[in-house]
């Protein structure tokens, strides 16, 4: 189990907040995370947060830029040889649901990765932990999103693990209509079994019980 944990919100239309007040809203847990079995994985634009956090409990760097807000990101992992998600995003929090276009969105993403790889390779990052998130719901459509969960698949020949977050995210509203919930945990469930039989390793949820216990019985029912 991987515990996420970040102080600077990036939903759709949020702006950026200064390094002081998102380090004050995790510094009291990552103090406390030490003691705990779980990884931890901070979800930070900034490589000051990340240096911060190492002091601390870090395992895994989920930057959802792409690793470029933060042009210090790839020296941190450079020095400090941390495994760390590489997410897709078009544009920034604050404008990427503003009509974003591609022109096949599924093959865009894959370009991006192997783009972003051949970079992070030729910074001396040698090492192969690293997690690919196509990044449902930062810079897509809800056309974008089901074709990136109908075809998730492809990502898996880049030969890293696949990572999705859709937990209580906006395209659930917009395909279950009158049937939306706060939680969402409908949507969630069935596009995280979707994903797990396209063989997608990691899932990023809120509800971790839930989903673990539709996993045990679909795995039951189906394999």
């Amino acid at each position: 189990k991987i515990i996420d944990v970040g102080g600077e919100s990036t939903r759709p239309g949020s702006s950026d907040i200064n390094v002081d007040l998102e380090w004050k809203r995790i510094k009291n847990f990552l103090k406390k995370s030490r003691g705990l079995k779980s990884l931890i994985s901070v979800d930070t634009r900034k490589s000051k947060i990340m240096n911060k956090a190492n002091k601390y409990k870090l395992n895994l760097v989920n930057d959802i830029s792409g690793l470029s807000y933060d042009p210090n990101t790839l020296e941190f992992l450079k020095k400090t040889n941390k495994p760390f998600v590489l997410n897709h995003i078009k544009g920034e929090p604050v404008n990427m649901q503003k009509n974003p276009k591609y022109k096949n969105v599924v093959l865009d993403i894959y370009d991006f990765f192997e783009e972003k790889l051949k970079i992070i390779r030729n910074k001396g990052i040698k090492h192969n932990n690293i997690i690919l998130d196509p990044g449902i719901g930062f810079g897509k459509n809800l056309k974008h999103n089901i074709t990136i969960l109908k075809d998730i698949s492809v990502f898996h020949s880049l030969g890293f693990p696949v990572m999705l977050g859709t937990s209580r995210k906006r395209f659930i509203k917009d395909l279950s209509g009158k049937n939306d919930s706060n939680e969402r945990l409908g949507g969630t469930i069935s596009s995280s079994l979707s994903a797990i039989m396209q063989g997608v390793q990691i899932l990023r949820v809120h509800d971790v019980n839930e989903i673990n216990q539709s996993i045990k019985v679909f795995n039951s029912l189906n394999f």
